[in-house]
């Protein structure tokens, strides 16, 4: 920047400081990948190549030109149930996959696989029962058995972190996605052998974040990105962050739930609106529960994806009456077989059938979003009691302002009834180009303002 923009830079902030306000959280904006995209690229456990087709190569493309940054592959990618010449930590398509890798990397954009520090395959060669935490509680889910490997067992640590570090550094990839595949401690007796680094308890998942944490400084010393899954609307129970993200949302029904308890999770949250489960009041809620907390929903997207990973020969499945999963995709496969030409679907958290005008809409929302969280970009979340947002008068109306060269401010009502609030500066909607500083948000409706000219 030059002093020009230095010197707008801190007139925007020194206007907002000196506001008189009440906050819920402030955050500097710094290494933040927004615009996150889980690509689906096949059906396994069925054999496919990763090899980047013309149909990838163009959405690729496509998320690159709108700055999206983060590509993150999910269990496909491995062979978990070692069927085809691999195993959970290395590629069945090694050379489709790291041609694949090196073209999200040719567009400028960073790329995170599937990795887990606690479910492993029970029936897998290398398992080692005394590595579980409790072996009555084994995953039987979809294809898998997995068991729920405990973090304070030193020989699993041993067994995992190697292979870990050879994911990052033989295959080229920018990072993990941490499927934590955890059983809490704290609510099951220690196994013999088994060492925590302090007491388990209901607060602190003690074992788990020390592993976490030595993940954390495995990938970032390798300059990577590490994201975290420990299911649902969970965060790991302790004080310090052992991560860089956190996706949220799996099997989770109610919306305005997943909003009120991760909202003023740390930065920063991914979230992911499970439409397996949930359904939307229409295509602009993921954002407007998103936004004002300074979050941006992960992209379901890739191959289209058709149910083929539930009916693949000699492989044994969960029973369909008590797996939903399997259910659910031979239904999908039935479907798509029957109507080829309906809308394609990209993965497990989609809806059925698929919405391809969604795609766009997150590209909209997307453009709104990333000059808002430029690097060095300060946050003020959830604003009340400030002549900015004058009116306000519940939870239901939230504001954020996100100031950099420009003053952002983005405006959720949450309510079935309108709201309007009275501004001390006047606000351009940058949708619609109306500049006013009286605004009404209409109900269920998220405005993206900027700070109109006159009031600098």
């Amino acid at each position: 920047m030059d002093a020009a923009h230095h010197r707008c830079r801190l007139k925007n902030l020194n206007d907002v400081n000196t506001l008189p306000k009440k906050v819920v959280r402030e955050h500097w904006v710094h290494d933040y990948l927004a615009g996150q995209v889980i690509y689906h690229l096949g059906e396994y456990p069925k054999r496919f190549s990763m090899a980047p087709t013309e149909y990838d190569e163009r959405l690729l493309e496509t998320f690159a030109a709108h700055g999206a940054k983060l590509i993150q592959l999910h269990e496909d990618w491995h062979d978990s149930q070692r069927l085809l010449g691999a195993d959970k930590f290395t590629p069945h398509d090694r050379d489709g996959f790291i041609r694949f890798v090196d073209r999200v990397h040719a567009l400028g954009m960073k790329i995170i696989v599937y990795a887990s520090t606690g479910y492993f395959e029970s029936r897998d060669p290398d398992f080692d029962p005394a590595w579980d935490i409790n072996l009555k509680h084994i995953n039987v889910h979809f294809y898998f058995r997995y068991a729920h490997c405990s973090p304070a067992s030193p020989e699993w640590r041993a067994y995992l972190l190697p292979r870990l570090e050879r994911i990052m550094d033989e295959y080229g990839v920018d990072g993990l996605y941490n499927d934590f595949g955890y059983m809490p401690l704290g609510q099951h007796p220690v196994p013999p052998g088994h060492v925590s680094p302090a007491p388990e308890t209901s607060a602190h998942d003690a074992a788990l974040e020390d592993l976490l944490w030595t993940v954390l400084n495995l990938v970032h010393h390798r300059n990577g990105v590490y994201k975290a899954h420990y299911g649902g609307l969970r965060k790991p129970l302790g004080d310090r962050k052992m991560y860089d993200y956190i996706w949220v949302g799996e099997y989770i029904a109610s919306t305005d739930t997943m909003r009120l308890q991760t909202r003023y999770y740390e930065p920063y949250v991914v979230p992911c609106i499970d439409l397996s489960h949930a359904t939307l009041r229409d295509d602009d809620e993921p954002y407007r529960l998103a936004v004002p907390y300074l979050q941006f929903p992960l992209r379901v997207d890739g191959r289209p994806f058709t149910g083929e990973c539930a009916a693949v020969p000699r492989v044994e499945y969960a029973d369909p009456d008590k797996c939903f999963v399997v259910k659910n995709y031979r239904k999908y496969l039935e479907y798509y077989r029957t109507h080829p030409e309906a809308p394609a679907m990209y993965g497990e958290w989609d809806s059925f059938p698929g919405k391809p005008e969604r795609r766009e809409t997150w590209l909209r929302h997307l453009d709104m979003y990333l000059p808002m969280v430029k690097e060095g970009t300060r946050v003020w979340i959830d604003i009340s009691d400030s002549p900015v947002i004058e009116g306000k008068k519940d939870e239901s109306l939230v504001a954020s302002l996100f100031v950099n060269d420009e003053v952002y401010m983005v405006v959720a009502n949450y309510a079935a009834l309108p709201a309007t609030f009275t501004s001390v500066w006047p606000w351009k909607d940058r949708e619609s180009g109306v500049t006013a500083r009286t605004i009404t948000v209409p109900p269920h409706k998220l405005l993206y303002l900027v700070r109109a000219e006159e009031a600098r």
